[in-house]
This record gives structure tokens, sequence and C-alpha cells, in this order.
């Protein structure tokens, strides 16, 4: 089995996917010894009878309060239990797992003032597969993502409650089966625990991985489309994007060629029918943008991923004397920000797609196709549903495009009068992406079945490109042909699997 070592540094989003499947993880012996000489600081910090805040003194608006040194281990354990206050489905396992990833990776680089044996009993349940159960909602995105993160830590405490062999159990009983203790915090550990960007950064990561995907087969399905309906090349000739010379629209149509190259679907050039609709004729511009935001995203999760998102933190002087800094970097706006702009590009890419769909089924678009898709029209009505469901999703995520970051409710008495939303915008963009999906499942599905009825016309010999032949054949190993009506659902979720699992990208990426 896989084993994600985690450093401080060095993790990345596959590392978090990797976990989130099932991987390891241990910390690295430095890492361990940074965390050991910031919790020593902190010791340093209450044996000299320091006031900082979180270790001394109460949370937010009772920042003002102090705490006596007999009480200061009871403030961290009535922290992680106050603030489990979240709501909603719980996560999914494989992101709680990514999430804990996520958290000792921030912790394991040494500024947050907490023992390297909590960190380690943290990875201990990771590997366990104790599954701490974390309510979806109730996160700000600042001061970090409080709520669910104490629901993280209530198990740690042998509190809340944990998945663990298929069971939902207390989380103290899903230690005891799992052979662990709960862990005793001290002073600063529950705050160290639950401060901080972990679950936006870990659902980000996750559904960024998803997005480098989906942008492949949504080319592969427009160039499908762009067969299916006898569109044209010509809007992919090089000379034309090297005078518009952005990036990712550049390599947007470079791939669209390679995947086409040797079509005979194409429409060959004519004068009087020279150009297509934008949806086919676009698909580089759109597509390339919609790169863009691909590409900021994963810049951006790369940093958080190996940032430390807590507050306070733990520095030493040039003498070696710890000192408490208190800022802000538990405000998630860098990632809500990126996560926001993510989900514009990808509402955009089911937009587009569902504008293809529709010229597939619409005899007065498709260049000679049958209405619907089927040479039964009437009696049958073929693919004309399976746009409505696209056209549904694609409506669903312009209301989900909405910005979270734009928003903002002041907590904690106006102590916390600006706060991110990210959270929020992790949520939706994963929705969004839920959508497309399905969006571009039912792009390839109409377009395989134009492809059929095309050849029909074209005759036996016409040929498809060097990549879409591949997807083709790939769309057709889990959705047959349709000569009469049946049920498109379970078609659209085996050819949103192809999509979702990386197959259809695989494949033709290795044909061309």
């Amino acid at each position: 089995m896989q084993t994600i070592i985690i450093t401080g540094e060095h993790l990345t989003m596959e590392d978090v996917a990797a976990v989130a499947a099932g991987a390891r993880a241990t910390l690295a012996p430095y890492a361990a010894e940074a965390m050991a000489r910031s919790w020593a600081g902190v010791q340093t910090l209450l044996a000299n009878g320091e006031i900082a805040y979180g270790i001394t003194t109460g949370f937010g608006a009772f920042k003002g309060r102090i705490i006596p040194l007999h009480e200061v281990a009871a403030l961290q354990r009535n922290l992680v239990l106050s603030h489990a206050a979240g709501v909603g489905p719980a996560l999914d396992e494989q992101t709680v797992r990514a999430v804990m990833a996520v958290r000792v990776n921030t912790l394991a680089m040494g500024y947050s003032g907490i023992r390297p044996q909590t960190a380690e009993a943290l990875l201990a349940l990771l590997n366990a597969g104790v599954v701490p159960v974390i309510p979806a909602y109730g996160s700000l995105g600042a001061s970090g993502d409080l709520a669910p993160l104490a629901h993280l830590a209530c198990v740690l405490i042998g509190e809340g409650e944990a998945w663990y062999g298929g069971e939902r159990l207390p989380g103290g009983e899903a230690l005891r089966h799992a052979g662990l203790t709960p862990v005793e915090l001290g002073a600063k550990e529950g705050l160290a625990l639950i401060n901080g960007t972990a679950v936006t950064t870990a659902l980000g990561a996750l559904v960024e991985l998803r997005t480098e995907n989906l942008i492949r087969a949504a080319d592969i399905a427009g160039a499908l489309s762009l067969e299916a309906l006898r569109g044209t090349v010509a809007a992919f000739d090089p000379r034309l994007h090297f005078v518009r010379p952005h990036p990712r629209q550049v390599d947007a149509a470079a791939y669209m060629r390679r995947i086409l190259a040797g079509s005979t679907f194409v429409r060959p050039h004519d004068p009087r029918d020279i150009q297509d609709a934008y949806s086919l004729r676009c698909i580089p511009q759109v597509h390339g943008a919609v790169r863009d935001t691909v590409a900021y995203a994963r810049w951006a999760l790369e940093i958080e991923l190996n940032a430390v998102t807590d507050n306070p933190l733990i520095f030493f002087d040039a003498e070696g004397r710890p000192e408490v800094l208190s800022g802000g970097n538990f405000h998630a706006e860098p990632v809500g920000l990126a996560l926001d702009y993510l989900k514009l590009g990808m509402v955009e890419l089911g937009n587009i797609s569902e504008r293809r769909t529709a010229r597939l089924v619409d005899e007065a678009l498709s260049n000679g196709l049958p209405p619907f898709l089927t040479r039964h029209g009437g009696l049958e009505s073929g693919f004309m549903l399976a746009q409505y469901t696209a056209a549904a999703l694609a409506s669903q995520n312009k209301v989900l495009a909405h910005p979270a970051t734009a928003d903002s409710i002041p907590t904690s008495a106006n102590t916390e009068d600006h706060v991110s939303m990210a959270t929020n915008a992790a949520h939706n963009t994963r929705q969004v992406v839920d959508n497309v999906e399905c969006i571009i499942a039912v792009e390839l599905l109409a377009a395989a079945q134009g492809i059929d009825l095309r050849r029909q016309q074209l005759g036996r010999t016409a040929q498809l490109g060097k990549g879409t032949a591949v997807a083709y054949q790939a769309v057709r190993s889990c959705a047959p042909f349709l000569e009469h009506d049946a049920p498109l659902a379970p078609l659209i979720e085996s050819v949103r699997a192809l999509i979702t699992g990386g197959e259809l990208v695989k494949a033709v990426d290795a044909a061309v």
C-alpha cells in the first residue's frame, strides 16, 4: 500500500487524492522535530506567565479574558466541543481523509504549537480507518474551517462520531474498536487542530483534479459533436491562434487538431458554408479560457496545501526565545476566489456543451441529422429528454455561479467582521462539477448517436479522427446505438463513469 510522507512542505494534490483513496500517511522525522520545538515554545510562554491569544486567553470576542494556568487544558477541550456546530449531510469518507492529510501537513511545518504526538494521533486515526463524521456546512472560511475541523478534533479526544468498519459509531467507541486511545489536549492544541483552511483546501484539491480531467473530456466531446454535425476544422488553424496567443487557447486548438486528424466526417472547405456556430467554432477560445481557471486554481491550491493557516503562530527570535504572532492566515480568501473562478469556468464549460447537444437534437441546426437523433420521430422521442437534462443542469449551474466570496456576514460580536465564505465556494464548485460531468456525458452520448446516423449518410468508409475514433469506441463500450427509445438515465451514468474514471481521456491521449 502506498504511504505518503507528511513533511509540511511537499504535499501535492495527487498525494491528497491518494490518501483520500486509502493510502497511508506518516510524519517525516524532521517535521516531528519542528513541531516539538514549537510545542516547547508554548511551554516556555506558559512558564513565563505570558499572555498569548488562544493559549492563555479566550477566543474571538473573548480574546481579552485571561485563563488561569490550571484551566488551560480545559480551555482547549471546551473549544473543540463548543465549535462542533456543523449541520447538514456528512462529508464523504474520501473527503474527510483528504482533510486529515491536509491538516496534519499544516501542523507539520512547526509553527502551530502542537505536540508531534498529537499530530501522530491524527495520522493513527487515518491509518486505522477511523473516519470522523463531519457535517458539510457551518464554515465561514475564516477563522478557517472552525466547525468542520472541530468535528474532526472531537473524535481525536473521544467525542463526536466516526465511521469505522462500515459502522457509524460514537467517537470514543470507534477509537476503542481501532485500538486507539483519546488524546488529552494541551495548551494551544485545540486551536491548532481547528483553526485553518484544511476543509476548503481538501475539497478544492479533489475537485481541481476532477476539472483537469473534465476539460479534456469536454474537448473530446466537442470534437465528436463537430464530426456528428459535419463541422469544419478551419477554426482550429494554428495561424488564427498565433495572432491571439492566449497560451491555453493555443493548446486547446492544437488538441482539437490532433484528435480530429484524419477525419472525413468533418466538412471540406465550402465558400458558401465557411464557418460553424460559436459552440463549435469557438471551442479553443472558450475551452482555453476555462483551462485558465483550472490552471489558476491549481496554482493557488498548491501553495495553500503547504502553508501554515492557523492562528496564532509560534516563532523564535535570534536568541531562540518564543514569540507569538497573531495574524490572519486562516482567512481562506485566496482559495475561495480561486474556487469561485474555477466554478465560473466550469459553468461555461457546461453551457457550451449543452448548446452543442441542443444542435445535435434540432433538425434545423444539425446539418441533416434526424430530429432528436431518432429515425422514428413522433412515435419515439429519441434524445429529446437528454437535452432537457443537460439544460436543467446548466440552469442550476447559473444559480450556483454566484461568487460565494462576494458575501460576508460578521460573526463573533463583529470581531470577525469579514469572512471569506470560501467553504461555500468549494461546495458549490463541487456541485457544478458534478453537473458538468453529466452535461458532458449527455453530449458524448448524443454525439455518438449522431456519428452512427451520419455514417449512414456518408457510407461505411467514412473515418473518424485519430482521437475521436477512440472516444467513439469508448462510448460504445458502455452505451449502444439506440434504434428505439430506451431509458437514457443508466446510459448517461455509464458514460459519466467513463469520464470520471479517467478512461476516456487516457484512451484518447494514448492514441494521439
